[in-house]
Order: structure tokens, then sequence, then C-alpha cells
């Protein structure tokens, strides 16, 4: 009897012991899968300048990259955490898009990469899309974000923890590199090639695989989302009210421009007044803001410039950037061109020998020896005995400096006039002379005994606060051609 009666207080007990375990284990299971779904709807990326990801709190405002993080067996413990031999496929885009944004009258290039990390059966576990910063005027190219959004897969393959995985790559050049088909030639792809290599360590084992295009559209579309993102961001940040430091006018945001290299802002009206002021003085603009260096870019300021400067502006760039020995002005009167050596189109062999070449321009034939329109049927002795004298044009040339006291760069030839200022000139190719009688300045001082100015020249103006102290030189331009086919100077 008591033995009875014990068995079944015993069986009693039990049972209530097994309901409140299960009670606990439903009340500990509901517990896990709310935050489970906490976490995924709050988890952010926040970027660092190394391109690590860490998982934060989230921030008040969206971050230019996004993650989604989509457990498996959602508030199921047992396969919350990744099964090393279970292999993931990791997908990848990287995208360039030419984008009018905001008040450009230009398309400007932004590009975006996208990741998606998905199981064997397809379900998307790991998402992300991050934005390509992309400098203005800076050139890239489609391979390049492709390569970019190749290490970023396996960064986020890293961080997401899983061991095993397929690369799927729907670019065709890559994929040839990666897997070691093709053997890089460039030094920029070896780099590419390591540094894929290296990360693939961190896995036990990472296939490359080339896919479809239609294969990817998963990584596409974030991408797409990326690039959408920036348009929307510079679209807000045009209808900012900011104030030019110059006019000190309140101009909006898509009235401004940046320089490149130290992102001083200053609207696009004063840029483009000063730098067309130094383009007419035989002059490549600098960054306006005081002490900087940063010179300005023809393909950053092509958007402020009228055609006319900005084709003067190149061809400062090409006369700066051909060594004086190299180059050629075609002598032509309606030409003029400026080209260099390497530039100048060759004729047949037996007429190229003795100096005849062709403007690449006008096609006129001249004597590369004599700079002067090809003498036909005489050697360059036989020129020269014919015509002692100077052309008639460089005659005209040296009357008119002689009677506007212009001076000629011993260093490059240029025609130079004092403007206002002192005596102490700098041309553009860097000489340093007396604009009285062309003697040298060396180590900014001057080697002769002549005045350092005149009073006349000194104009106190709004014009002249802007030429650093030196006098305010403008090239005669139009006249360099002649200058040029004579070594002798004007001093």
């Amino acid at each position: 009897m008591i033995t009875a009666e014990q068995h079944r207080e015993f069986m009693a007990a039990s049972a209530i012991d097994s309901d409140l375990d299960f009670a606990y284990r439903l009340q500990l299971e509901e517990a896990i899968n709310a935050s489970l779904i906490t976490t995924t709807t709050t988890q952010t990326l926040t970027t660092h300048p190394q391109n690590d990801v860490v998982m934060t709190e989230p921030e008040p405002e969206p971050e230019p990259m996004e993650v989604v993080y989509i457990p498996h067996g959602e508030g199921c413990s047992s396969n919350t955490k990744n099964d090393e031999n279970e292999v993931f496929r990791v997908y990848f885009k990287g995208i360039v898009s030419e984008e009018r944004v905001g008040g450009n009258r230009r398309k400007v290039k932004l590009a975006g990469i996208g990741v998606a990390i998905c199981d064997w059966n397809g379900e998307v576990v790991f998402e992300k899309r991050k934005e390509v910063e992309v400098g203005r005027g800076e050139k890239v190219s489609k391979g390049s974000v492709e390569g970019m959004a190749v290490i970023e897969a396996l960064d986020c393959a890293v961080a997401f923890g899983v061991k095993r995985v397929v690369l799927c790559f729907d670019y065709h050049t890559l994929f040839q590199y990666v897997s070691g088909r093709w053997q890089p030639k460039q030094q920029k792809i070896q780099t590419f090639v390591d540094e894929v290599n290296l990360l693939r360590k961190n896995f036990t084992h990472c296939e490359p695989s080339l896919i479809a295009k239609k294969d990817v559209k998963r990584a596409y579309k974030l991408a797409r989302e990326a690039v959408s993102s920036q348009i929307t961001k510079a679209m807000e940040s045009s209808k900012k009210i900011e104030t030019c430091v110059i006019c000190l006018e309140d101009k909006s945001m898509d009235q401004f421009f940046s320089v490149k290299g130290c992102n001083h802002e200053y609207c696009c009206d004063c840029m483009k007044q000063h730098v067309e002021a130094k383009l007419r003085d035989g002059m490549m603009a600098k960054c306006p803001h005081e002490g900087c260096e940063s010179e300005l870019k023809i393909d950053g300021c092509e958007n402020i410039l009228t055609p006319k400067l900005a084709e003067m502006m190149k061809q400062l760039l090409k006369e700066a950037s051909i060594p004086v020995t190299e180059k050629f002005y075609c002598p032509y009167p309606k030409c003029s061109t400026l080209m260099s050596k390497a530039e100048v189109h060759q004729l047949t062999r037996s007429i190229y020998e003795i100096g005849a070449r062709i403007c690449d321009k006008c096609g006129g034939t001249f004597c590369v020896s004599c700079r002067v329109p090809w003498h036909e049927n005489m050697d360059c002795a036989e020129y020269k005995r014919r015509n002692p004298n100077p052309l008639v044009q460089e005659s005209k040339l040296k009357n008119l400096a002689a009677k506007n006291l212009w001076r000629q760069c011993i260093k490059c030839k240029h025609m130079i006039e004092l403007a206002t200022g002192c005596y102490h000139m700098t041309c553009r190719c860097g000489y340093e002379f007396c604009y009285t009688c062309g003697a040298e300045w060396k180590n900014k001082k001057a080697t002769c005994t002549c005045p350092l100015w005149d009073e006349e020249n000194i104009v106190d103006t709004e014009e002249s606060d802007d030429d650093d102290d030196f006098g305010v030189q403008h090239e005669v331009g139009f006249l360099h051609v002649y200058a040029e086919s004579s070594d002798d100077d004007l001093f």
C-alpha cells in the first residue's frame, strides 16, 4: 500500500516537472525568436577606411552601405551557426553608370557594388550594397569596379563566417585571372590577383565559377540601388545654400565648384573668372585659396569654361608638357599649330632625311631644320645662303616688339609684355629674368643692378593683388611662331 501510494505521488510530480519544463522551453524559444527578429531588422554596417565590416547599433541616418542578415533556421538554436560542411554561393556585381545629377549639364560617373550570399538551396542569407566614391574627373572603368566587388564579396563572406564558398563570376576576364587560366601582364592586375588569393586562404574551400549574367540579378539590383542612393543624396545636397568666400553671395551647392585634390569650394562664376584671367596671362590656374598649390585640371574645369577657354587650357597644358627642344610650331601664319617631334608626320624616307615634315593640322609641308615652309629643290644650306636676312614677318615682329617694349624669354623664346608690377618677370616655363636687361634671377635675387620697378608700372588695384608680387605678364601668343624661328633674343 505504502509503496503504491509513493509511486503515484512520484508520477504526479514527474508530470508537473514535465509541464513546467515544456512551458520553460516555449518561453525560451519565444524569447530567442523575438531577439533574432530584432537583430535582423536593426543591424547596419559602418564603413571604416580599411573597408572592414563592423556590426554596430543603428545610426539616425543610413550609412552608404547596407547589410541584411538572415540567419538559418530562425528560432532554432541548433541551426543558428553555419555548418562548416555547407557550401554557400557568393554573388557580386560592380557597375559604373553615367548619370545627370542635380543641375549639372554634363553626366557624371557613379559606381556601386552589390553582394549576395546564398545557401545551396538558393535562399539569400546575407546581402549588402555599397557606394563607390568616384572623384570629379577621375577615370573609373567597369573592370576596376568589378574587381572591387570581388574583394568586397570575399570580405563579406569572411565576416559572415562561412568556410566553403563558390565565387560566382559573370565577368569573363576577371574569372580567367582569378581561376589562374590567364597570367597577369600588368602590375595592377597582378596586385589584384594576389589580394584575392590572400583572402581565399580564409576558406577551406573557395572555387571560382563562371555563370550567366541573368544569375547575378540580385547582386546587380543591390549595386543599382547603391548608385540610385548617390543620386538621391546629390539631389538633396544640391538644395543646400552656401556662401562663396570670394563674392560673398549665397548660392545653392549645385552652383559651386570643388577643386580636386584640396576640395576647396567656390561658386562657378568666381572660378570661371579666376581661370579665365590666368589663361589670358598664359598661366595655368591654381586653387585661389591662400597658400594652396593645387592645380586645376582640364577635366574638372570643362563644365565652367567656354569651349574657347577649354581649348586654350588644353593648349597650355600641351605646351608645358613638351620640352623646348622638342617643340615645333607650324610656320604657316594661318595655322601656327604646336607640335612635338613625335607628332610631326613623316614623308617618304628620302625627303624625311633632309628635314621635310607635314603639319598634322593644316597639312602644310615645312622644314624642321629651318622652321620655314618647305624650300623645294634646295637643301637647308642653299636656302640660308639665298635668304641671309630674316623673314619679312620676323622682321615685323622684332620691330613691333621693340616699339611695344616686349621681351622674349631666353629659355623658351615666348614673347612677354609687362602690364603692371615690377621688372622681376617669371615666364610660364619657370625662367625668371629682369624685364629691363634680360639678366637671369637666381634664388629669387637679381643678378643685375637694374631698378626693380618703375613708379608708373606700380598700380594699386584689386586686379594687381592676385599676381603674387611679380610683374603681370601678357604673352603675345599670336606672334610666337615667328619668335620660335630665331634663336636670337630681343634684349
